[in-house]
């Protein structure tokens, strides 16, 4: 059994006594005022451990305060300190803690449920009401984050890392926890069909473990056409299909990725109309035809369906934007019997087709954050990485590899007094060279 403690630390600790240090911390006090400042830190508590946070990446709920002092309804009311994607090493160990010692890597699981409601006793301990949640205005007063030099952590919720996993992988399986549970709720049977909206961090991720799950295939569109490329170039899906943004109210056009027989994505043309520009009886229409649009990658391939009935709609969508007219479009490309899973937080109030849910006996399944995901996350990784080195790729086990996540991180910045160039160039799709920015992450 490894000590409770060590060092000094646990001298002043057992003798009843406690010191405090002073750390830089990011700090925000409104739209776009991130200050630099200093804070004490106490010696960690029963029960905690104190960890150097190594590397942070930047999620966009933390983009959305940024800007706005604001997350949806959550409004901050005090300074908040941003950041909830991270790893980093323990310096120091409190009393009661057992398994942890001086040096050890870890990734943070950042929300602390009460453990003692019964939700919790249930294992649903991320529908917990006392929850606190690193970064969020949620609990007042706000739960800071992990942008600051070091942080007391519960160690409970501190997950100790395997050599192979670096600091970015460990610092990305907080979103990749929210795709772990995404599929967890989706239930897919291999061989299934999947579709997901949105290529951001969290439906790229949400993609590679539908993948991994065992879905034959996995459609991933996307507004941005560089993040489907990426998804499609990287293995995260296997068919791919953008819609471009619309200037105005023309028709704009549209495009679809699916692999050719060189493994390069070629493009095929479609149109579409803008969808905010209808009414709600044309947005539907609207919808439907995207829907159709998107099916028509696979629904030919005799490969994936066995008749027509079934090419009728994927087996299940993760929809992982929030936007009401993707809501829409999930409902119209899903099959009879299959499943919407409500992956993004976007829209609050949505007028949405029901009626194509109830006839359909589609099932609307809604997600948030996630729970006991991360030692599953972290045994996956391995998996992958072991694979990766001995040379193998393709499948494993029910599915295909994890594609290696460090290549979600395009960009890097060096130290705490960086973080507002961060969090603008995170606000952004491409970075002033025009290369594409994915995952932003922010190192000690």
């Amino acid at each position: 059994m490894a000590p409770c403690a060590t060092g000094e630390s646990a001298a002043m600790h057992l003798a009843g006594a406690s010191k405090t240090s002073t750390i830089n911390a990011s700090v925000l006090h409104g739209p776009r005022d991130l200050r630099l400042e200093r804070r004490t830190i106490e010696d960690p508590s029963i029960g905690e451990l104190q960890v150097a946070i190594h590397t942070t990446g930047i999620c966009g709920s933390d983009v959305s305060y940024y800007k706005k002092f604001a997350n949806g309804d959550l409004c901050a009311c005090m300074p908040l300190s941003l950041g909830h994607e991270s790893s980093g090493v323990v310096v120091a160990i409190g009393p009661q803690v057992t398994g942890f010692n001086l040096g050890d890597r870890v990734a943070l699981e950042v929300g602390i449920p009460c453990g003692q409601c019964g939700i919790c006793r249930k294992g649903r301990y991320n529908l917990c009401k006392r929850m606190k949640f690193r970064s969020s205005a949620k609990s007042v007063p706000h739960f800071q984050g992990t942008l600051q030099e070091r942080i007391n952590h519960p160690a409970t919720w501190c997950h100790k890392l395997p050599d192979n996993i670096s600091f970015d992988a460990a610092a990305l399986l907080e979103p990749l926890s929210v795709a772990i549970h995404a599929v967890n709720r989706a239930e897919p049977t291999p061989g299934s069909s999947a579709l997901v909206i949105g290529a951001g961090a969290v439906g790229l991720l949400t993609a590679a473990m539908a993948r991994q799950s065992g879905c034959s295939t996995v459609t991933i569109a996307d507004v941005d056409q560089g993040r489907v490329e990426f998804a499609i170039a990287k293995g995260f899906a296997t068919h791919g299909y953008v819609v471009e943004r619309p200037l105005h109210s023309s028709p704009s056009c549209s495009s679809m990725y699916s692999p050719s027989s060189s493994g390069t994505s070629t493009p095929l043309d479609g149109v579409m109309t803008p969808a905010s520009t209808l009414s709600v009886s044309s947005q539907f229409d609207y919808a439907r035809s995207l829907a159709a649009d998107m099916l028509s990658l696979t629904a030919s391939d005799p490969s994936i369906y066995s008749d027509e009935e079934e090419a009728d709609g994927v087996d299940v969508t993760f929809e992982c934007t929030g936007k009401e007219v993707c809501m829409h479009t999930s409902l119209y490309a899903t099959r009879a019997g299959g499943k919407v899973i409500m992956v993004g937080m976007g829209t609050p109030v949505q007028t949405i087709p029901m009626s194509v849910a109830h006839l359909r006996e589609i099932d609307i399944l809604g997600i948030f954050r996630y729970a006991n995901t991360y030692v599953t996350g972290i045994k996956l990784l391995c998996a992958s990485e072991r694979a990766r080195k001995a040379g193998k790729a393709g499948v494993s086990g029910g599915g295909c590899l994890l594609p290696f996540l460090d290549q979600m991180v395009t960009h890097r910045f060096k130290g705490l007094e960086n973080a507002d160039r961060a969090f603008e160039l995170a606000s952004k799709t491409v970075d002033p060279e025009g290369k594409l920015v994915l995952k932003v992450v922010i190192e000690a």
